[in-house]
């Protein structure tokens, strides 16, 4: 999909890009509301709205207003802070098709993505295979993951750590970039949490777990030969 990410915070629009892109979406960031809404309107192509609702000119619902005025078919999923019902109402009354409260983690948002996907008139959804790497089989949709298919229970922070590495088989990710794709944004966490992440689904995995190689110096990559 071509998404347009409308946040003004460069860290995170930085990481969320790249984690878009690596998902092969094409992403244009824009920093601010009127840039937002220019890129919106314009003649681009623009399957995906992802709206920050804190900006630093116009409110994130005042961009969902002017955007679902210009293109009514257009999905817009917010972000925010505000977590309250009345909050999430107003978002979605003012023209927003999803809402997603920070801090969130990013398989969550990706999963949201395709299910606007599959609704959204014009924007072709195809399902992903099952990523699988020798006998660990992991599905995304229906949120489990079997070894020779038997099912193993890991825990969602074990699952979106699996799901990263399956997603880049035989790459070195840095524990950096663990923590970008697995763990929630915004949440205070250090990179020791990823080693101690990886024990645990390393035993879980039973003898599969020693396909999660250690990369000195580096992080981590899943061996999937």
């Amino acid at each position: 999909m071509k998404i347009l990410l409308v946040e003004d915070d460069e860290r995170l629009g930085r990481s969320l890009a790249r984690l878009l892109e690596q998902d092969r979406h094409n992403v244009e960031v824009a920093p601010d509301g009127e840039t937002g809404v220019d890129i919106a309107l314009g003649e681009n192509g623009i399957d995906v709205v992802i709206l920050d609702l804190g900006l630093p000119d116009i409110s994130g619902l005042e961009v969902a207003r002017r955007v679902r005025a210009g293109k009514p078919t257009l999905a817009i999923l917010m972000l925010t802070a505000r977590d309250t019902v009345s909050d999430r109402v107003v978002g979605l009354d003012s023209g927003a098709d999803d809402y997603l409260v920070k801090p969130f983690a990013y398989d969550e948002l990706a999963a949201r993505l395709r299910a606007l996907a599959r609704r959204t008139e014009g924007v072709v959804w195809r399902p992903e295979p099952r990523l699988v790497a020798g006998p660990i089989a992991l599905d995304e949709a229906a949120r489990t993951v079997s070894i020779h298919d038997r099912p193993v229970d890991l825990s969602p922070r074990e699952f979106s750590l699996l799901e990263s590495l399956l997603r880049h088989p035989g790459q070195a990710l840095s524990r950096d970039q663990l923590l970008d794709q697995a763990w929630p944004f915004g949440v205070a966490v250090t990179p020791n949490a990823v080693d101690a992440y990886v024990h645990y689904l390393r035993t879980k995995l039973g003898k599969e777990g020693d396909r999660i190689e250690t990369v000195r110096g580096v992080g981590y990559r899943l061996n999937n030969a």
